[in-house]
């Protein structure tokens, strides 16, 4: 057999007092997929830097092996590490819009690994990024070239950062969560890249919470909480017969396109200092499991799994039930409504783009509609016209029966609190100097008392999912999952009547999105708030919404009750997203095998 390409042995990351990684072993053959999955803050992206010599300033990296194609990576000089990166070792950071130059054209972001490992010049280089851009399943390279990072939706920003990681063919690409902002059909596109990619022999390492999208691409899996892997083996056994309770709920949690909605959420918790750190969470721990470490116990099938009674995982079965919604009076307008909306976009050199196309919507209160459709189709023109950021052209958007997106500014700010965005780039809404707590006060300056506003804010902070501790943290300090769950805080601040929510849980390990999204059920059921719910993952918008749009070209194609449109959809443009859902980890719990 020969050599592993990237073979990790006993590699642990510590940032002064604190253990992020802790004793990880991996290894990747060329032409093979390793998954890394685990929640945010497991140290799945910490891991994927240290590979790259980028795990951060006053991180302490020790490792009993840490070797790339027989370099050894531990004693790499800044300068090897110049010419490792890009050339023997590509990176797709999950953050696009913080990964790409704003102050320079996507062309020349892609062009640039091109220069500096002098791969291309010329024509030629001009040549080589047009195809590394269609490559990337993206459309229209021609314009694209001369965009900046801000003209480009999420998932084109997304697709362009992974044709600059791959243009200097690496012999290892790194996918930090690289499906997470497109849809299902570019997401199939850049998933049938990364088999092209392996068949050339280039290995994948794939940091991803989409269990599906692992099911379809990885070879391995390794399943990371609180710094360890606490699971590794082949991903046909680790997704279909976990042998660690925590795996058992990622998979037990993981929306999906057919079969049971979901498992109930557990109850989060921190990880224990003592004993196995999953124990606070776990429902077969007993006073062994408090008090002892777990070491790996290699399985008969070659699974390692750190847990002291691996036979005992235990998997919670019963579904989410969806919370009683009050139907809508035949006498009380929606609290939205789009009327016959029309909106143009103006691109370099005068000519336009139409955004969205005569749609006409109704939202409800308490109701969730859930919109989706490919990237670029007008869904989050949809989102910022819903908050009257934009005016519509032709038409009229209104709120509660009353004029909306026609108000002045200042006729509109009285009632600004009540309409609500939570942004799938919440790291460019953030003030980067403020805190945790001073981004969710801002929204509470209605409650005078300091110390209410603080306990308040710690309120918020549990309901998404995140310990107090995160209060005096900057966005640059949190993981994006962390980012999005204080934007998610913030919105809920406000106490609105309408969240518009544009991919709202994408950065999100799978047991907190599924908290976010019992979350959402709650304030729905309690508040009456209306949920405009933005998303290209079809098996979220079927476990959290009752009503679907589909969008494609700036028109609504179709829409209806979700169920009914996801069991015999009508148009052919939706029956294309249905039958591109990737499905394999699904459908292993679907069938009871685990």
């Amino acid at each position: 057999m020969s050599d592993p390409l990237l073979e990790v042995r006993g590699l642990s990351v510590d940032f002064g007092p604190t253990r992020a990684v802790a004793e990880v072993d991996l290894e990747l053959a060329a032409g093979g997929c390793l998954a890394i999955v685990g929640e945010s803050g497991s140290g799945k992206s910490v891991t994927a830097r240290t590979l790259l010599g980028l795990a951060g300033p006053g991180a302490r990296v020790r490792a009993e092996t840490l070797t790339l194609g027989g370099t050894d990576l531990r004693r790499a000089s800044a300068a090897q590490w110049r010419r490792i990166r890009g050339r023997r070792v590509g990176f797709v950071l999950q953050d696009a819009l913080t990964s790409l130059d704003p102050l320079r054209r996507i062309g020349y972001e892609v062009a640039e690994p091109l220069e500096i490992h002098r791969l291309a010049s010329g024509d030629g280089l001009d040549d080589a990024v047009f195809g590394l851009l269609r490559r990337a399943g993206i459309p229209d390279p021609d314009h694209r070239w001369h965009q900046y990072p801000h003209e480009l939706s999420g998932g084109l920003r997304q697709r362009a950062l992974i044709a600059s990681a791959i243009a200097a063919e690496p012999e290892l690409l790194i996918a930090d969560e690289p499906t997470t902002a497109l849809d299902v059909v570019v997401q199939q596109q850049i998933l049938a890249l990364l088999r092209e990619l392996r068949a050339a022999g280039t290995a994948v390492l794939l940091i991803s919470h989409d269990l599906a999208v692992v099911a379809e691409s990885a070879d391995d899996v390794a399943v990371m909480y609180a710094g360890s892997v606490v699971e590794q083996g082949p991903a046909a056994a680790v997704l279909t017969a976990p042998a660690h309770p925590y795996t058992a709920e990622l998979l037990a949690a993981t929306p999906r396109i057919d079969g049971p909605i979901a498992a109930a959420p557990r109850r989060w918790a921190p990880p224990a200092a003592d004993g196995c750190p999953y124990a606070p969470r776990c429902p077969a721990a007993d006073a062994h499991c408090r008090t002892r470490r777990p070491p790996p116990v290699t399985l008969p099938d070659g699974r390692r799994v750190r847990c002291l009674y691996p036979s005992r995982t235990v998997v919670p079965t019963t579904p989410i039930p969806a919370p009683p919604v009050a139907p809508p009076t035949p006498n009380r307008p929606p609290l939205l409504e789009f009327r016959e909306v029309t909106r143009h976009f103006r691109l370099p050199g005068g000519s336009r783009n139409l955004a969205l196309d005569s749609v006409s919507l109704t939202l409800h209160p308490g109701e969730a509609l859930g919109v989706v459709g490919e990237s670029g189709s007008g869904k989050s023109t949809l989102a910022r016209l819903a908050l009257a950021h934009l005016a519509p052209d032709a038409g009229a958007v209104l709120l509660d029966g009353q004029p909306w997106s026609e108000l002045r500014e200042s006729a509109r700010r009285p009632s600004r609190h009540r309409v609500q965005l939570i942004d799938q780039d919440p790291l460019s809404a953030f003030d980067p100097r403020d805190s945790t707590a001073a981004i969710i006060g801002a929204a509470l300056r209605r409650i005078r008392s300091r110390a209410a506003r603080s306990e308040r804010i710690d309120e918020l902070l549990r309901d998404v999912g995140l310990e107090p501790s995160v209060r005096d943290s900057r966005p640059a300090q949190l993981s994006g999952g962390q980012r999005q769950r204080v934007a998610i805080a913030r919105a809920l601040a406000a106490a609105p009547d309408l969240l518009v929510a544009d991919e709202p849980v994408s950065a999100l390990d799978i047991t907190i999105a599924a908290q976010i999204l019992d979350l959402f059920d709650r304030v729905r059921h309690d508040s009456g708030a209306a949920l405009l719910f933005i998303s290209h993952d079809l098996a979220v918008v079927r476990r959290l919404c009752r009503r679907i749009a589909v969008i494609r070209h700036g028109r609504i194609v179709e829409t209806g009750l979700t169920a009914e449109v996801f069991a015999s959809p009508q148009h052919e443009y939706t029956r294309r997203l249905l039958a591109a859902v990737p499905r394999a980890a699904g459908a292993a719990l679907a069938k009871g095998t685990i």
